[in-house]
């Protein structure tokens, strides 16, 4: 007899949960026109006081350097970022966002917003605090290898 593995179906929901997240993203960010990691990368833009490189941005994110390029890039291409020389050292170029960058952040607010609601929408104001709970203590946790 085979006996529930109750942390395995809580991991396949956690996964099934993090696939109808990113489904319910992309589906806001289209009318934006961006994709996913262009939207974290101007997210991420914006925490910083002053323009970032791009390997800070790749440290930040944690993705190789030639990913942020190609990211900059496309978020370049529809100005919503520009590359900007150091002004203390010009063979740096930092990446900084543009009006239509800023405006950009605010329609993805408002995206994450709406989609945030369309995911907790059969929660209760109760449920939702608890779900925080729960989530803050997961998120808490060290990032420490456990031998399988």
């Amino acid at each position: 007899m085979n006996t529930p593995d109750p942390d395995g179906l809580l991991a396949e929901q956690l996964l099934r949960l993090t696939r109808r997240l990113q489904r319910i993203q992309k589906r806001h960010l289209v009318p934006i026109g961006i994709t996913p990691a262009q939207s974290r990368l101007l997210r991420t833009l914006a925490h910083y006081e002053t323009p970032p490189r791009m390997t800070d941005l790749a440290e930040r994110l944690e993705v190789v350097p030639r990913a942020v390029t190609t990211l900059v890039d496309g978020l370049e291409s529809a100005d919503l970022v520009r590359r900007a020389p150091d002004p203390t050292n010009r063979r740096v170029i930092r990446i900084e966002l543009t009006d239509a960058g800023l405006k950009a952040l605010g329609e993805l607010r408002s995206a994450r917003r709406t989609a945030a609601e369309d995911i907790l929408a059969p929660l209760d104001a109760e449920q939702r605090a608890q779900l925080g709970v729960l989530l803050n203590a997961l998120f808490d946790v060290s990032d420490v290898r456990r031998p399988c």
